[in-house]
């Protein structure tokens, strides 16, 4: 199993508890709580999937969109 399939799973079960958690004390009802802890974990996890994969490609981007073939770092505007 892959580091980052780990990662992701990790983070879900985390912030499971933390949504069901945060439900049922603003709601004092575990039904409530449960179904809000169910649906929006699993929303954040894709949502923080296609995040990681969309920095990804911006982090090795260069920032002001020239692009450095001599080696050297770019001069300050």
């Amino acid at each position: 199993m892959s580091r980052k399939l780990i990662k992701t799973g990790t983070y879900s079960a985390m912030h499971l508890v933390v949504a069901v958690t945060v439900a049922y004390v603003l709601t004092r009802d575990w039904h409530i709580a449960l179904g809000v802890g169910i649906i929006e974990p699993m929303v954040q996890t894709v949502a923080y999937s296609v995040h990681e994969a969309l920095w990804g490609k911006v982090k090795d981007a260069p920032r002001d969109g020239r692009t450095n073939s001599g080696g050297t770092a770019p001069a300050a505007a």
